[in-house]
């Protein structure tokens, strides 16, 4: 019987169980049945090391626990071992390992494939077309590495903004271009102007100005076009060509030239076109259009219409001129006094015709300045006469010597006793500020009034009344305003009907023409020509002569010098006693003043008697050579502010509509300009017969949430868009019901 042996081990070892056990040294594992070593392989050796205790779990050396507790790895790896040790013996741990071939997907393939699907290709054809396996594809984009796109899908692709870009820049005749048989039809004269055909498209930047659309229509952009302009034979019509006007304007596109940094096939895409005229094409249509049509006709149409539908915004009118300046060097224009700038320059002046609110009614442009009184006496209130509706009869003014047409409010620049008398005589009433007031009122002559303002806004103010006197002997109402600091505002009015506050609140809300001419100005580009052409000046314009102006300005300057050396003359006259040896100084000074005084008094009524021979005014004609000059032309820049007065009209109305939401006036006109230059998908439904107009949502839930209000308002007219047949539908996201 062999004896058994104590399992006596090395100092150090880690024992797997109690007859085993290893050690680690130097690199090199060492295992160990007591005291003596059975196998050794290198510390890195994994394929070893899973082969013995492989070896030892089938042997019943261990137990697969045994050899995780001991050496810290998983069971899973040992049962794995534990298997192939059974199946293969030690080998199966040191054969040759079979590696996977190189990918047949690799990114290059999977990017050549997804192109090919975007192309609208289907599977089959990709298969074939990269020489790869069906199966193998369809994994593919059976795992998501590849998108294949659905019909819905492709059609999306298609009317993207990226495709239209493409498509658009490879045009046979040029950006935009795709309706090729359309244009050769229309430059052989086959075609008076293309109809509009909408096609699905996404993300159409400006989209939003859709939305002005019906705004435009009822205000009558549209209405009466072809009765006072020749359509010009060629590919685009009229109402494209006006429509394209307002959008520009209404998108704060202040000159034609900015629509050169403008892609011309989305601007398109709103008119249902393939694209837009470029900027010579347009200016060409647009010089044809003023030429042969009537700008001034329309534009004084457009008037009469505005104000029949407002009868009672024609009652109370705002007249004041807006200086124009030009900086151009073609004409050298006379120059005019610009307040804004506090400067003198060349410029022209156009009297405006506003309502109490601001809305424009018409303007009247002066290339030679006459002056409000001129202006407002032979051009405005001869067409007012004419155009307002609803003016009392010649009998009820007969019965009633306090009855008045219509009230004009104008200010300083309008005030003439002289005018005053002839428009009441006119049976017109005038209200305007007093240019000489004369002497405060006291105090406690002013009550506090309440003064309802246009807005709606409702004010207090302090204010008196008196009957004044002018000097040409008329009677007139004199009103003023105390303001807290103290300061007296006099206003004159030849309305005897109306009660004070009434009064005082028409003259008071003139900033609402004034806060039309900024706006106009910053937004809408109304300082901005319409062309550079320039035309003679034909009709007898009677101007300020310039010898009488440089005699005048002599006058002026030669009378402040004496002003001041009066002033330096009453100085010498000091209360203290003049020391005994500055006597002759201050005499011989005194004598010099004296002396100067004199000759500048003999000067000066020199001066004056020369001015008094001189004719102040003189036809235009009778300017010298070296001093006359030609007008900017007037009819392009009378059609484009048409257009654009046409475009503030139909963006108040749309502010008002926000306005009954409980939104403020100044907000509102912000989010519509944002809302016109916002991006929106334009989807037709031929069989419906609509077209929506999805707006992409805007920046905040408010903003959402009023202009989704507005959209129901504006899907309650059921508007066409002009020659189709398809109805707006306007809607805000995807989501939303129209």
């Amino acid at each position: 019987m062999p004896q058994a042996q104590f399992p006596f081990f090395p100092t150090g070892v880690t024992h797997i169980t109690a007859m085993l056990a290893f050690s680690c040294e130097d690199g090199q594992v060492t295992y160990f049945t007591g005291n003596m070593p059975v196998f050794i392989h290198d510390e890195s050796d994994r394929d070893s090391f899973r082969m013995i205790t492989a070896q030892f779990c089938v042997n019943g050396h261990a137990k697969q626990m045994d050899i995780v507790r001991a050496f810290g790895v998983k069971q899973i790896s040992i049962k794995r071992a534990v298997k192939i040790f059974r199946e293969e013996g030690p080998r199966g741990f040191f054969k040759e390992r079979k590696y996977r071939g190189a990918a047949v997907l690799t990114s290059t393939v999977l990017n050549e494939a997804q192109r090919l699907f975007d192309e609208g290709l289907d599977l089959g054809e990709v298969s074939q077309r990269l020489g790869i396996k069906h199966n193998t594809l369809y994994k593919a984009v059976h795992a998501g590495k590849l998108h294949q796109h659905s019909k819905k899908d492709l059609v999306e692709l298609e009317s993207s903004k990226s495709a239209r870009c493409e498509e658009d820049h490879a045009a046979p005749m040029g950006v935009g271009t795709t309706q090729v048989e359309a244009r050769v039809a229309a430059s052989k004269g086959e075609l008076q102007a293309v109809a509009p055909q909408f096609e699905k498209a996404l993300d159409v930047p400006n989209g939003g100005v859709l939305l002005a659309l019906p705004a435009l229509l009822a205000i009558g952009l549209l209405e009466t076009t072809e009765q006072f302009f020749v359509e010009p034979k060629g590919y685009y019509g009229l109402d494209s060509l006006f429509l394209l006007l307002a959008m520009m304007a209404l998108t704060r596109q202040q000159s034609i030239e900015s629509m050169r940094y403008c892609a011309p096939g989305e601007w398109g895409n709103l008119l249902g076109l393939d694209r837009i005229p470029e900027v010579r094409t347009l200016r060409g249509k647009l010089h044809f259009l003023a030429q042969e049509g009537r700008p001034q006709d329309w534009s004084a149409e457009l008037c009469r219409q505005w104000m029949e539908a407002a009868p009672e915004q024609a009652g109370t009118l705002y007249i004041d001129g807006h200086v124009r300046v030009y900086n151009g060097s073609a004409t050298k224009l006379p120059r005019h006094y610009v307040a804004r700038q506090k400067l003198c320059l060349r410029a022209t002046t156009d009297y405006w015709v506003n309502a109490m609110d601001g809305q424009p009614f018409f303007f009247v442009n002066q290339a030679v300045d006459p002056g409000l009184i001129q202006v407002l006496e032979q051009e405005i209130v001869p067409r007012l006469e004419r155009e307002i509706p609803q003016q009392p009869t010649a009998k009820a003014l007969e019965e009633d010597p306090l009855l008045h047409r219509f009230t004009l409010v104008y200010d300083r620049e309008g005030y003439s006793p002289a005018l005053l008398k002839r428009m009441k005589e006119r049976r017109i009433a005038c209200i305007s500020y007093h240019k000489y007031p004369g002497n405060d009122w006291p105090e406690d002559e002013f009550q506090r009034h309440t003064v309802k303002l246009i807005s709606g806004q409702a004010v207090e103010m302090r204010l008196a009344q008196r009957g004044t006197c002018l000097s040409n002997r008329l009677w007139v109402r004199e009103i003023r305003k105390l303001t807290e600091r103290g300061h007296q505002t006099a206003i004159l009015a030849t309305d005897y009907r109306s009660d004070i506050p009434t009064i005082a609140g028409a003259m008071f809300a003139r900033w609402s023409q004034e806060n039309f001419f900024r706006y106009s100005r910053q937004h809408f580009g109304i300082d901005k020509l319409a062309d550079y052409s320039l035309e003679e000046i034909s009709d007898p314009i009677s101007i300020v002569n310039p010898a009488w102006r440089e005699l005048d300005s002599q006058v002026r300057s030669l009378n402040g010098k004496h002003s001041r050396q009066l002033a330096n003359y009453a100085a010498l006259n000091l209360d203290e006693p003049i020391e005994p040896e500055k006597v002759g100084p201050f005499v011989r000074r005194k004598a010099e003043l004296r002396e100067e005084i004199e000759r500048m008094e003999g000067e000066l009524q020199t001066l004056k008697e020369r001015r008094k021979e001189t004719k102040h005014h003189i036809d235009f004609s009778e300017l010298p050579q070296d001093q006359q000059f030609k007008k900017l032309a007037t009819a392009s820049k009378h059609l484009i502010d048409t257009v654009k007065m046409t475009a503030y009209r139909a963006e108040t109305a749309m502010a008002n509509t926000l306005h009954s939401h409980k939104f403020r006036q100044d907000e509102a006109r912000q989010l519509l300009a944002s809302v016109y230059r916002t991006e929106a998908d334009l989807l037709p439904d031929l069989e419906a017969r609509t077209l929506t107009v999805r707006l992409h949502h805007l920046p905040t839930v408010r903003a959402d949430t009023i202009v989704e209000k507005l959209c129901k308002e504006l899907n309650a007219t059921k508007t066409l868009f002009p020659r189709t047949n398809l109805r707006l539908i306007f809607k805000v996201g995807a989501s939303q019901n129209p």
